[in-house]
């Protein structure tokens, strides 16, 4: 049975993707579908593959929709309100703690050592926003050596951008190629768009596999560094306090917006 569901749901993770800070890993945790994504994308190579394309393709649909209907968009907010638009994802990513608590019963199954990751994983995200990301100007002549580029550029982002916590879009920025693939796809650059593809795609297979190991095997230990690196975005994504009692007002309804956004979307049974 075809997933269509699945469709407004890679739609949201799409989003997200656009936006440095934000993983779509973490969307697809809010969703409750984040274990299926890693089963799903494994057992693609199997004999049960139909099954698993039915989950998948309505899935890429979305996140491919969203993408080239929202890049411009996500650029405009970010560009003329960075604040309150950093904050509703902000609560976005605070509202899924919870569900992603329970999830991994912390309560009866964690103890010393998962904790110990779950702070490993905190520091070690929280630590990029020390980092200076800065966007350059996009790429307009481009060699050998900048398609090659591109693609592991792709290949890199994909694999952050399949653990929740870790924005793809904000490692495009650290490694100094965001602004050229942001534009590339807004300005519908297949040659950009294609080399890309395809490094995300090699990424989030090979990333995929080594996930689906250690949730299997792993199953606390893995939730533990999970949780730590849904946490450590908060610190990364966090804007400051706004400036101005109009800002600061926008960005606390933005901010209650995410949150809600994140009660109802984790409400989302999947079927």
């Amino acid at each position: 049975m075809w997933r269509w569901k699945n469709i407004y749901r890679g739609m949201l993770m799409g989003a997200s993707d656009v936006v440095p800070g934000v993983s779509g890993g973490t969307i697809a945790v809010v969703l409750g579908i984040y274990d299926q994504l890693i089963e799903a994308i494994n057992g693609f190579f199997s004999r049960e593959w139909k099954k698993h394309l039915k989950f998948l393709l309505p899935l890429g649909a979305g996140i491919i929709i969203s993408i080239l209907m929202l890049a411009n968009l996500i650029e405009w907010l970010f560009e003329h309100y960075p604040g309150p638009t950093k904050f509703f994802f902000l609560g976005l990513i605070i509202g899924v703690i919870p569900y992603l608590t329970n999830k991994a019963d912390m309560k009866n199954k964690f103890e010393g050592r998962h904790y110990g990751l779950l702070l490993l994983g905190a520091i070690l995200v929280g630590s990029m926003a020390f980092f200076q990301a800065t966007e350059g100007e996009p790429m307009t002549n481009l060699t050998l050596a900048s398609y090659i580029g591109l693609f592991f550029s792709g290949w890199l982002a994909s694999s952050a951008m399949i653990l929740p916590g870790i924005s793809g879009s904000f490692i495009l920025l650290l490694i100094g190629m965001y602004s050229t693939i942001i534009s590339g796809v807004a300005n519908l650059r297949f040659d950009i768009i294609l080399t890309v593809g395809l490094g995300v795609a090699i990424g989030i297979v090979i990333m995929s596999k080594i996930i689906n190991y250690f949730l299997e095997n792993y199953t606390s230990a893995t939730f533990g560094l999970i949780i730590g690196l849904v946490v450590g975005s908060i610190f990364v994504i966090f804007p400051g306090v706004p400036e101005s009692t109009p800002l600061l007002i926008a960005s606390i309804i933005t901010f209650i917006t995410g949150l809600l956004s994140a009660w109802l979307l984790g409400r989302v049974e999947y079927k």
